[in-house]
C-alpha cells in the first residue's frame, strides 16, 4: 500500500507541475520549485520524464508543455459527438451575429470550451478552446446548470464554490438557484459582466436523449448587446441552432 500511494502521489505531483506549466505559459526549476512547495530535485526529475515522453519541452531556460498535449486535446473533443456536429454551426452563428460564439460542455462539475468562433466584430477576450470556466458565471455554464437535478447543482457547489469573478457574479446558492428557475421559464441565459466587466452574454442548452450535452453562448460588448435584440433577436437563432443539433444528436 505504501509504495501504491507514493506512485499516486507521484502522478499528482506530475500533473500538478503540468497545470503550473500551463498557468504560467512556462516556467523554469525553481519557480516550480517554490510555487508547489516541491524539492528542485524532485521538479528536475518530473521535467526529465515528461520531455522524454514528448510531454514537455525546454526552451531558453524555460519549460513548457509539449505538442503530444495537442494529440490528446483532439482525441478528447472528437470522441464526443456533439462536438463534431457543433463545430459548423459555431462558424455559422459567428458569421450570422457577427459576435464571439462558443460551444461548451461540462465535466466534472466546469464549463470547458470545444469551440470558439469570432465574428466580424467580435471581441477577443481569452476564452480558447480547451479554457475551463466555473459553469455559475458564464451564460452557457448557467444553461448547462438549468438543466441539471438540484443535487447535481449542489454536488457542484460544494466541489467548486461560488467564487466571484466580477461584482456581478451569483455568489449566492438561494440567488443561483433563483436565477437557474427563471433560465427553465424563459429557454435562454444571460451573464451580464459576471464574469469580465463590459462583457454581456446569451447562452442556451443543448438536450439530447433527454440529457444536458452542451450548450451555445453568443457574447459581445454591452453596448453592443444591451439593446431589444438581445432580447428578441439572438436567443430565437440560438434555440433555432441548439435544436437543430438536437435533432441531429436523436437521429444519429
Amino acid at each position: 500500500m505504501a509504495e501504491q500511494s507514493r506512485s499516486v502521489k507521484s502522478i499528482e505531483t506530475t500533473f500538478r507541475i503540468v497545470d503550473a506549466l500551463i498557468e504560467h505559459d512556462g516556467a523554469r526549476i525553481t519557480e516550480l520549485s517554490d510555487e508547489l512547495d516541491l524539492a528542485k530535485s524532485t521538479v528536475h526529475q518530473q521535467l526529465a520524464t515528461l520531455c522524454s515522453l514528448g510531454y514537455a519541452v525546454k526552451e531558453d531556460g524555460e519549460y513548457h508543455v509539449g505538442l503530444k498535449f495537442f494529440s490528446i486535446g483532439e482525441h478528447a473533443r472528437n470522441r464526443k459527438e456533439s462536438a463534431q456536429l457543433a463545430k459548423p454551426m459555431v462558424e455559422q452563428l459567428a458569421a450570422e451575429t457577427e459576435e464571439r460564439v462558443q460551444f461548451f460542455v461540462e465535466e466534472h462539475g466546469h464549463a470547458i470550451y470545444l469551440y470558439v468562433q469570432e465574428g466580424e466584430h467580435g471581441v477577443k477576450v481569452g476564452r480558447h478552446p480547451g479554457k475551463i470556466r466555473h459553469l455559475h458565471s458564464s451564460a452557457g455554464g448557467k444553461a448547462i446548470l438549468a438543466q441539471m437535478p438540484r443535487e447535481r447543482v449542489l454536488e457542484v457547489i460544494d466541489r467548486w464554490g461560488l467564487p466571484a469573478e466580477t461584482e456581478h457574479t451569483i455568489t449566492d446558492e438561494a440567488e443561483l438557484f433563483e436565477e437557474l428557475e427563471r433560465i427553465r421559464e424563459r429557454g435562454y441565459s444571460t451573464n451580464k459582466e459576471e464574469s469580465i466587466e463590459g462583457l454581456w452574454a446569451l447562452g442556451v442548452p443543448v438536450i439530447a436523449n433527454d440529457e444536458v450535452v452542451g450548450a451555445f453562448s453568443v457574447s459581445g460588448p454591452r453596448h453592443r448587446l444591451n439593446t431589444e435584440r438581445f432580447r428578441t433577436e439572438l436567443p430565437d437563432v440560438l434555440l433555432g441552432a441548439a435544436n437543430e443539433l438536437e435533432l441531429k444528436l436523436e437521429y444519429l
